[in-house]
């Protein structure tokens, strides 16, 4: 083909978490523990409220920030959860997921040339849209320090080209929390750098031991935090692709206006959907989190019972165990499981170069389902070993 294709788009390359869950399609008896996704339903009165709005052909185009309701929703969430307080009409835009929201913040905030400083190992899908950007990511190495960052290592990584920290926590791939004193330690960091603090906090309801601390909290950041939200893994509703964004209005300006171009706005039914999740569904992932933290202690029982070397995670649905004294890289290790052993999970290399040596499953399956995989996992060292 002579027309030429955009290099940026050409040098990325699909996620590593998609291409082992592709390959499923070739061992269909093999147990899946790659997605991060609930097995739970999404709550009956969220589908209620969606099927409501699309009776009452609630299906036009909303504002592009999302309808205004929503939106002082997410403002008394956030008050009441975290006392955190946003006006709703110009700190906040609902997005067609988080990953919607990410991408807008970014191709508003990066420019060519600048970096992008990002705690590794870490979800595959931030990177390509810096790079998509222009920008150059810089990583900030976890891998040996239980997947926290390091304040004396951030400071050491910020230079005059940096534009920006991608922070996400509770983590995927590893399910690691930040305390309230991390979080302050690393924010007196960034208060001596003038720089916008992006944090991520998608599995900030999916926490286990006490609550979430935000990096929104710190009043000294809050004119250059933004914070990406959703209600994907909170009430179980991935496929409805609702997230939202709160940041300061002389940032969030322009950020609509990126939103904008790039669809419009965010599904109108989801939005309705979302509203009653956030209203009067609070409760639901509480119930999860029961469950969560039952399937994971089972599996962090299992692989410690195994010999396996795993830091045992506080929050999201991840558990990031160490392969590497098996002496294979974490992608031939994670293929001979699913070949071999009848499992799939996804090697550590999928979240960066510092992930290597690490193999990620999700506990988002049922018990039945863990139980199974965790005994092919089993017979599968015992083949090995």
């Amino acid at each position: 083909m002579s027309i030429s294709i955009n290099p940026r788009a050409q040098s990325i390359q699909i996620s590593g978490i998609r291409q082992f869950f592709n390959q499923m399609a070739n061992y269909p008896e093999a147990i899946n523990l790659t997605v991060g996704q609930p097995d739970f339903p999404t709550p009956e009165e969220v589908k209620q409220a969606g099927i409501r709005a699309i009776e009452e052909n609630r299906t036009n185009y909303s504002h592009n920030a999302g309808i205004i309701e929503l939106r002082d929703a997410i403002a008394n969430f956030f008050k009441d959860s975290y006392g955190l307080t946003y006006e709703a009409a110009t700190d906040i835009i609902v997005t067609n997921g988080a990953s919607e929201g990410l991408d807008s913040v970014f191709r508003t905030i990066l420019e060519e040339g600048d970096e992008v400083i990002l705690p590794a190992p870490t979800y595959a899908g931030y990177a390509p849209i810096f790079e998509l950007c222009g920008a150059k990511t810089v990583y900030l190495d976890m891998s040996d320090t239980e997947f926290r960052p390091d304040p004396e290592r951030l400071e050491a990584l910020i230079t005059d080209r940096t534009k920006a920290i991608l922070l996400n926590f509770p983590s995927n791939p590893t399910g690691v929390t930040l305390s309230a004193e991390q979080v302050g330690a690393l924010a007196e960091v960034l208060e001596r750098h003038e720089i916008f603090i992006v944090t991520d906090e998608i599995y900030s309801e999916n926490t286990f031991n006490g609550q979430h601390a935000t990096f929104a909290k710190h009043a000294s950041l809050k004119d250059r935090t933004i914070l990406v939200h959703g209600v994907s893994k909170s009430h179980s509703m991935t496929g409805w692709r609702i997230g939202f964004v709160l940041g300061p209005e002389a940032v969030m300006q322009h950020v609509l206006k990126v939103h904008q171009y790039n669809t419009v706005c965010a599904s109108v039914p989801g939005q309705y959907g979302a509203l009653e999740a956030l209203t009067n569904q609070r409760h639901i992932p509480g119930e999860m989190n029961g469950e969560y933290v039952k399937r994971r202690d089972y599996v962090y029982g299992r692989l410690v019972t195994m010999g396996i070397d795993v830091v045992k995670p506080e929050g999201a649905f991840y558990m990031f165990p160490s392969i590497e004294k098996f002496g294979m890289s974490s992608f031939d290790f994670a293929s001979r499981l699913l070949k071999e052993g009848g499992v799939a999970a996804v090697p550590g290399s999928a979240f960066t170069a510092y992930g290597e040596g690490f193999l990620r499953i999700s506990y988002a399956y049922s018990m039945p389902v863990l139980e199974q995989g965790l005994d092919r996992l089993e017979a599968f060292l015992s083949k090995i070993s």
